[in-house]
């Protein structure tokens, strides 16, 4: 089983990256902020635009260790990658399947399978551990449709209908996000999805979990020989690492939603961490998404028992569990790609 390593997050943005023997090098006008060994990291993630130098990015991209650029506000600017290190077999059956509809279908419908299923758990917890203080009714009701929703997706033959299926699930999931939300309700609430740019501190928080679930996703993919941009229900895109956004799917519930939720419940963060600009977008403070990062690195140290392997791993290191069962499965190993079921 891969080890799980650490994070390097630059929040400061005009630092400038460079590389010094196996140490990466935090600079600020020349002079130096930090030193850290390379051999301790699996990414580096830098928010901002200062940059890194190319013998940087060549020793990264040498040894598998992902460097991402972001915006300071945690949009996805670009991921430094090296040679493939995938089996050309292995690719060409990945592109194979992505290119007939009906293969597609049966892989993806999986990946959504997960996403629903966890959804569902997570209302359902929400009843048992929460009775007195939400809607229960509503929640039994909402998970009594995902149910009915999950039926539907596994039946399905085309990805116009996995599509609809699963947007209707998302709509059925958020009538109840906001009943999630136990504390600071004066300052945090959920009504609707926005994206771009985030309208309210819920939804920027929920886009740069996301963002930060993608990236790890995407790294994984790449780790395990599949290319990350090949997808089998998001369609190819310039720039778009389509086949991550189709596996972080069942891990976005499960995961980045009720790690928002316990940022928010626990008060980790409150609604001063937050800043509105004219054209309405919410952004963190400096202070907050540092406060977030912390919280997100820790939060991946935790150990889970994986539902399928069985076996006690780090939350950190299921999206690599996940890309190397998607191998397996198109390796003709397993019969079906078992998504991530957790209970």
């Amino acid at each position: 089983m891969k080890k799980l390593l650490n994070t390097l997050f630059v929040t400061q943005t005009d630092v400038y990256l460079s590389l010094d023997g196996d140490n990466i090098v935090l600079l600020k006008e020349k002079e130096k902020l930090g030193r850290v060994p390379l051999h301790n990291l699996e990414s580096v993630m830098s928010f901002g635009y200062t940059g890194a130098s190319p013998a940087l990015m060549g020793y990264c991209a040498e040894r598998n260790i992902s460097l991402v650029f972001l915006t300071k506000s945690g949009r996805f600017l670009a991921r430094v990658i090296g040679e493939s290190r995938g089996n050309v077999v292995l690719r060409k059956t990945q592109y194979r399947i992505a290119e007939d509809e009906h293969a597609a279908t049966l892989v993806a419908r999986n990946f959504i399978t997960g996403k629903v299923f966890n959804n569902k758990w997570v209302v359902e917890r929400l009843t048992r551990d929460h009775a007195l203080r939400v809607d229960v009714d509503r929640c039994k009701e909402v998970s009594a449709q995902l149910s009915e929703i999950l039926k539907e997706i596994r039946s399905c033959e085309s990805l116009e209908s996995l599509r609809g299926w699963e947007g209707q699930a998302a709509i059925t999931y958020n009538k109840v996000f906001n009943n999630m939300i136990l504390q600071q309700k004066e300052g945090f609430s959920f009504k609707m999805r926005s994206r771009r740019p985030p309208l309210d501190p819920v939804n920027a928080m929920l886009s740069f979990a996301y963002t930060l679930l993608a990236n790890d996703m995407a790294a994984a993919l790449e780790a395990v020989g599949l290319d990350a941009y090949v997808g089998f229900l998001h369609r190819d895109r310039p720039g778009r690492a389509s086949l991550a956004l189709d596996v972080m799917e069942e891990l976005r519930g499960i995961y980045a939603d009720k790690f928002v939720l316990g940022l928010i419940n626990k008060k980790v963060v409150n609604k001063n961490d937050f800043l509105k600009k004219e054209n309405g977008a919410v952004l963190f403070t400096d202070e907050a998404r540092k406060k977030f990062l912390t919280a997100w690195q820790s939060r991946k140290q935790e150990k889970i028992t994986h539902p399928y392997l069985g076996e006690k791993i780090a939350w950190g290191l299921v999206p690599y569990t996940q890309a190397l069962l998607l191998a397996r499965f198109l390796r003709g190993d397993l019969d079906e790609y078992p998504p991530f079921l957790w209970k």
